[in-house]
């Protein structure tokens, strides 16, 4: 298999089914586009040459078949790799953590564009009331699901698909020092960030995005 992705530093869509395909134990390739090009139809044409049927990143190679789209390649290894546990065996927990990951998708919109994945940030930030409350709701949504199935990952004990959707959520409020305590957190939504920076899978993503030289001599 061969994974399509932008930079370690920046690729918040591309960390997410990296996350997953690493936690399968499958060998995988990986190719990195470039995204900070003079234009994004250089990005556009890099992604297309390497293979993306959309160019854009990531997407995934598997065989004769091309799938484009973090949450549909996501889906994919789990079907691929029943015995790695990606989702729950509980169908309640599997659908909740469905909702969440397809909630972080197409949601959030406001943190996202003002709060873009930067791993080399640390910069305390006043976001705006729009991002607030995309915060408020991620801090509520983690705090349920972890008092539903009694963490310490969002589903019970193992990681999932849901936990890499919300991991480069967790680089976010690091990146821009966001104290989850002023939107609603009572210090459970702060552990579980943490946690998610402490996984085998996230350790090795970040230690690549800081010391790939391809990636360090991206860095303005």
């Amino acid at each position: 298999m061969e994974l399509l992705i932008g930079d370690k530093v920046w690729s918040s869509w591309s960390m997410r089914p990296w996350l997953v395909l690493k936690r399968t134990g499958a060998p995988f390739t990986e190719t990195l586009i470039r995204l900070r090009r003079e234009t994004s139809e250089e990005v556009r044409d890099a992604a297309i040459a390497a293979g993306s049927p959309t160019g854009m990143v990531p997407a995934l190679k598997d065989g004769p078949v091309t799938i484009w789209d973090s949450l549909a390649i996501s889906e994919h290894l789990a079907e691929r790799f029943p015995d790695a546990g990606l989702w729950p065996s509980d169908a309640a927990a599997r659908a909740l953590g469905r909702a969440a990951a397809a909630e972080m998708h197409s949601g959030f919109a406001s943190l996202r564009g003002e709060c873009p994945m930067d791993l080399t940030l640390r910069t305390p930030t006043d976001v705006s009331p729009a991002t607030q409350e995309n915060v408020r709701r991620i801090v509520e949504l983690w705090r349920s699901l972890l008092a539903r199935f009694g963490g310490p990952f969002l589903l019970g004990e193992a990681w999932s698909i849901a936990d890499a959707f919300y991991t480069p959520v967790a680089t976010r409020f690091r990146s821009y020092v966001i104290p989850l305590t002023d939107h609603g957190d009572d210090g459970t939504a702060g552990a579980y960030a943490a946690r998610l920076l402490e996984t085998p899978e996230y350790v090795a993503w970040e230690h690549d995005a800081l010391t790939d030289p391809r990636i360090v001599n991206a860095v303005p």
